[in-house]
């Protein structure tokens, strides 16, 4: 008899940070998550983000697309 488990077996151990599954999302399925607020992004990458976001999703409750 094996001792009392508290998870299940594969479950626990190790957890990945956010960026290693959005790096793992990009590589294994061609999934791309991006914040608009990256600070690795230049200001030009940051409002193509959020057009993008927009054109797909509608614009977000919290902010106004502007056109132009």
């Amino acid at each position: 008899m094996s001792g009392m488990r508290f998870t299940p077996k594969g479950y626990g151990g190790h957890r990945r940070d956010p960026e290693q599954v959005k790096r793992d999302g990009w590589y294994e399925q061609g999934v791309l998550a991006v914040s608009v607020h990256d600070d690795r992004l230049t200001w030009p990458e940051r409002a193509l983000v959020e057009q993008l976001g927009a054109k797909l999703y509608g614009p977000r409750p919290d902010r106004e697309v502007r056109n132009g």
